[in-house]
C-alpha cells in the first residue's frame, strides 16, 4: 500500500514524511484556491532534497500541455498530478512527448456515478488515478485539501474497473483510512488535511496514520 503526503511545505516535514516510510510526497502548485500551495523555487528545492525511492509529485491546476509543461520544467519532479480536467485528449500525448520521463496521474474529483465513466475514459492516458472531493464546476473550483469524504462505493468501483492503480484522498485521517482501504482497496492512499495541526504536518498524526495503514495493508 503506497502512502502520499501531500501539502508537503518544507524540507523538514519531507524529511518527517519519509521518516515515516511515505513512499510520495505531494508539492502543491498555484491553485484557485484550498491548502498548500508554495512557490515555484521551494517546490524545486524540496524535490531535489528527498532520497532516492521517493517520489515527488507536482499538483498543478494547469490544463494545456504548454501550461503543464511550462511548470514542470521549472519543478523537475517525478510525476505531474493534474488537479482538473485537461482542456482535450491531446494534451496527454504532447505532454508526454515533452516529457517522456515524468509520469502522469489525473484527478478525479467524485461528484457521483459519473466518475466511473471518467476514470474509464482517461485511464488509457494516464499511469495512475488519484481520486479526490473537490468540485471543479464551483465558480471558484475546488481542486483538491477540501477535507471531505465521498462515496467510496464509487471509488472502489473505478478501482475495480479503470484497469490503472488508483490513488484515494479525499477527507481520510488516521481514525478512518483503515475503513477506507477495507472498503475500496487502492493502490495507495493520500492524506493533507487529516495528518495537519494548526497548518504543520503533525509526527502523532502521521505516526498513527502510517501505523494503521500499514496494519490494514498486511490483514
Amino acid at each position: 500500500m503506497r502512502i502520499k503526503v501531500c501539502c508537503i511545505s518544507s524540507i523538514e516535514e519531507a524529511q518527517l514524511a519519509t521518516k515515516y516510510g511515505a513512499n510520495a510526497i505531494g508539492l502543491v502548485g498555484p491553485m484557485p484556491s484550498g491548502p498548500g500551495p508554495i512557490e515555484i523555487e521551494l517546490i524545486n528545492e524540496i524535490a531535489r532534497s528527498v532520497p532516492p525511492g521517493v517520489s515527488t509529485f507536482l499538483l498543478t491546476c494547469e490544463t494545456s500541455a504548454k501550461g503543464i509543461i511550462g511548470i514542470y520544467k521549472r519543478t523537475h519532479t517525478h510525476v505531474l498530478q493534474l488537479v482538473d480536467e485537461v482542456d482535450n485528449m491531446e494534451v496527454y500525448s504532447e505532454v508526454r512527448a515533452e516529457l517522456p520521463h515524468v509520469k502522469l496521474v489525473q484527478v478525479i474529483h467524485v461528484t457521483g456515478s459519473e466518475s466511473l465513466s471518467e476514470a474509464i475514459i482517461l485511464a488509457p492516458h494516464v499511469e495512475a488515478i488519484l481520486l479526490d472531493s473537490g468540485n471543479p464546476k464551483l465558480e471558484v473550483k475546488e481542486l483538491g485539501g477540501t477535507g471531505r469524504v465521498h462515496d467510496w462505493s464509487i471509488s472502489k468501483a473505478i478501482v475495480t474497473e479503470c484497469g490503472v492503480p488508483v490513488f484515494l484522498a479525499g477527507g481520510l485521517n488516521p481514525l478512518n483510512v483503515a475503513d477506507a482501504i477495507a472498503q475500496v482497496k487502492p493502490f495507495g492512499v493520500d492524506v493533507c488535511s487529516g495528518l495537519r495541526r494548526n497548518g504543520y504536518l503533525d509526527e502523532e498524526l502521521l505516526d498513527i496514520f502510517v501505523n494503521a495503514v500499514r496494519m490494514n495493508s498486511s490483514s
